[in-house]
């Protein structure tokens, strides 16, 4: 009878430390968070504790699963309990490598770019800036993504790293995670909206403790996008447009839904494959394309050649098309790094209301008779 009565006790013993337990983690729960506003961007989010910031990323790859989440903490500050894969990250970040060029106008735009001390294949960074802190050795070049320099990496001994997964499957950055250095995945690329893209901005800040930096410059890229769009919309002339290129006889053309079909509608122009429903690209063939674009108006991001001379020297099917006979034919090789990157894929990400513009004068140069291309030139 004793023994059964101590086993009672045990039992309520336990039970009761187990509902004080689920009392604790229900209340971190139901503790009140602000959400940061995220208007455009649908694969982040990021909560404001009294003290910590919690950001989600729910899509740092197409058809990812996995929802990634870092909890963000200023010094003498308390950490709040913990699931099993959260990341606890101490924040302001003083010292990050980057492993994509789309992360360097954030840096800049923040006024942060003297955090930066590491990335893979510098050659690929075209800002100018940015290069002058390479030259002075104040930014060490960690060979390239698939093998990236652990020594040097190891040496520098990052704060943060930021990364981008293609597929989930990214042996380089498991390895640098198992030397304990934060490494967190940026999926902007993944957004389909151009704003959406640009507002990750609001992602990067928040590493750097720069949230309110960033919600004033993406307010005003967002302003400029919407009105450039306004003014688009004034026109009645809407010229049908083709875009993309061959690649190893395959012509990688922009879906209906993607970001770039989204540009060319808030642009006002008719996109031939506008009915498609694919957010990514579509591989065609040269006739399936000259079928239905031969006739189009103009020829909008037709890959990175320098001249038309350049183009038929690929494939001299190009010359069919009435966009290309009339010197309607558009690339984004406007601005090229003193190493031969492009700014455009460097910067345009971050600056959608530019690009907007850039097709805007394209298709409706009445509209912006004092504007000057950015990133799009037509080629001769």
């Amino acid at each position: 009878m004793r023994f059964i009565t101590i086993l009672l006790s045990t039992c309520l013993f336990f039970i009761s430390c187990k509902e004080k337990a689920n009392t604790k983690t229900r209340a971190s729960k139901t503790t009140k968070a602000v959400s940061q506003h995220i208007k455009y961007a649908k694969s982040f989010n990021i909560k404001n504790y009294s003290n910590y910031k919690e950001v989600e990323v729910t899509s740092s790859f197409p058809n990812s699963k996995d929802t990634l989440r870092y909890i963000l903490i200023k010094n003498g500050q308390t950490i709040p309990p913990l699931a099993d894969n959260d990341v606890v990250i101490k924040i302001p970040i003083k010292t990050v490598v980057v492993m994509s060029t789309t992360n360097i106008p954030a840096l800049e735009y923040l006024n942060i770019e003297d955090r930066l001390i590491g990335f893979p294949n510098t050659n690929y960074i075209s800002s100018k800036k940015t290069r002058q802190r390479i030259n002075s050795g104040k930014i060490k070049d960690l060979n390239n993504n698939l093998e990236i320099n652990m020594e040097l990496l190891l040496d520098l001994n990052p704060e943060l790293v930021i990364g981008f997964s293609v597929n989930g499957n990214d042996k380089t950055l498991d390895k640098i995670k198992k030397f304990e250095i934060p490494v967190i995945l940026d999926g902007a690329w993944t957004e389909q909206h151009p704003l959406g893209r640009a507002e990750w901005i609001k992602f990067i800040a928040a590493f750097f403790d720069k949230d309110e930096e960033a919600n004033i410059l993406f307010n005003k890229i967002e302003t400029d996008y919407i009105e450039a769009k306004a003014l688009a919309k004034q026109t009645k002339s809407i010229p049908t447009v083709i875009s993309g290129s061959l690649f190893k006889d395959v012509w990688n053309i922009p879906g209906g839904r993607s970001f770039v079909a989204k540009y060319l509608e808030d642009a006002n122009t008719d996109y031939l494959w506008k009915t498609n429903k694919s957010t990514g690209s579509l591989q065609l063939n040269f006739e399936n394309v000259l079928d239905k674009g031969q006739n189009a108006d103009l020829w909008i991001g037709a890959g990175s050649f320098k001249n038309k001379s350049e183009m038929l020297s690929k494939h001299k099917g190009y010359s069919y098309f009435e966009a290309f006979k009339n010197n309607k034919t558009y690339t984004y090789t406007n601005k090229i790094g003193p190493k031969g990157g492009l700014l455009y894929y460097e910067l345009g990400p971050l600056r959608p209301d530019l690009i907007l513009k850039d097709i805007i004068k394209i298709a409706h140069p009445e509209l912006l008779t004092e504007y000057e291309s950015f990133f799009f030139k037509a080629l001769e």
